[in-house]
């Protein structure tokens, strides 16, 4: 279902029960899977493959060239999984370069304006409320949520579960399972109720709440000290501690504490 006024590449790939709305454009190198839904005035362009199920909302600009100043020559990649739903002027840009392609996961939400730089990787389940941002490189893990009107600085990376408040500076990592806020930001809790309604068991949640207090409320306290006890901790056997003690020991720009 394509309306008249849409405009398609005859080099695009457009999968089954796909609809294109009015004054749409696909661009030459764009591959639109089953189920996909273009409500109107949405641009694609670039090396962009996209999934199944996605949904993009009026004046949504997909695979646009980076706005990045080292970026040479094409082809550069966008790659996008399955339900994601882009709304109203989101903005997601492919890589600066071919080796790292921007990577968008499955069941993820994109308000308005929300934007993804080049060579960024978005997990999945994750929400950008509106004019969320996120600079190039910027790695979002699983069920990370960013609230409106809050910025990433480039080659951050947000940790799976973890909460941006609005209006909140990110200039280091944060850490997963945690509550972020403020400019600059400063962690406030740790995300018990998101938790709570992913699944999380009690345990769980008391052994991340441990190493949460062992971690970040002793400001005074160099992190890495904190790190090694709580390395030592018996909380360190969960699944998730490691997950949260991998995560700190690869951290290169900080953790914001």
């Amino acid at each position: 279902m394509v309306h008249s006024t849409a405009v398609i590449s005859k080099k695009a790939t457009i999968g089954s029960n796909v609809t294109i709305g009015p004054f749409c454009v696909v661009g030459d190198n764009v591959n639109i899977g089953d189920g996909c839904e273009l409500k109107s005035h949405v641009v694609i362009d670039g090396h962009t493959d996209i999934g199944e199920d996605n949904v993009f909302f009026p004046f949504a600009a997909i695979g646009q060239q980076t706005q990045d100043l080292k970026f040479k020559s094409d082809p550069t990649y966008l790659k996008i999984g399955h339900r994601n739903t882009f709304r109203e002027s989101t903005t997601i840009h492919r890589s600066t370069v071919a080796e790292t392609p921007t990577t968008i996961g499955n069941d993820n939400n994109f308000l308005a304006y929300a934007h993804v730089a080049h060579d960024c990787v978005v997990g999945s389940h994750c929400i950008f409320s509106n004019n969320a941002t996120i600079g190039g490189h910027v790695l979002v893990e699983d069920h990370v949520i960013i609230s409106g009107l809050s910025g990433v600085h480039q080659f951050c990376r947000l940790g799976a579960h973890s909460l941006i408040g609005g209006c909140t500076k990110i200039v280091q990592d944060v850490a997963p399972f945690i509550i972020v806020d403020g400019s600059p930001a400063t962690v406030r809790s740790i995300n018990q109720v998101g938790l709570q309604r992913r699944g999380y068991s009690d345990q769980d949640i008391a052994y991340l709440r441990r190493a949460y207090k062992r971690l970040f409320l002793k400001k005074n306290t160099n992190l890495a000290v904190s790190l090694a006890d709580l390395k030592a901790a018996e909380s360190a056997n969960n699944p998730h501690v490691q997950h949260l003690i991998k995560f700190l020991d690869t951290a290169e720009r900080g953790v914001i504490r």
